[in-house]
């Protein structure tokens, strides 16, 4: 089991999200990140006083998968993420332990919902 943390940018989020639901990755979360990369900073004018905004709108992809999924992960978001220059970044963890609150499934069975009846 992998945690895949992505820091994309926020333009390219529909595009991989599409990318991932067509590899069967339904499951993700996203929260809106602000942080500092190669970008140049730039200039803001606010009330008539210009500032330089050096955190910049990211967007924080979160997927925690089952180890056969997570090259299929990484490949959609590489694919879109490198047609506007590569830019962010992907970190992959290892996950000690899942569980499914509603049922107290642990392990593969609390991430994936490949191997569930019910679905």
């Amino acid at each position: 089991m992998k945690l895949i943390m992505a820091v994309i940018q926020p333009e390219e989020l529909p595009e991989i999200k599409e990318e991932l639901l067509k590899r069967k990755i339904y499951k993700f979360t996203i929260s809106s990140a602000r942080g500092q990369g190669r970008e140049i900073p730039i200039n803001e004018v606010y009330r008539g006083v210009s500032h330089q905004v050096t955190l910049l709108k990211k967007v924080k992809l979160e997927i925690a998968l089952n180890d056969e999924y997570v090259d299929a992960a990484i490949e959609a978001i590489t694919n879109v993420a490198k047609k506007d220059g590569g830019r962010g970044k992907i970190f992959i963890l290892p996950i000690e332990e899942c569980i499914r609150i509603r049922t107290g499934e642990k392990g593969k069975e609390a991430i994936g919902w490949m191997n569930r009846k019910d679905w």
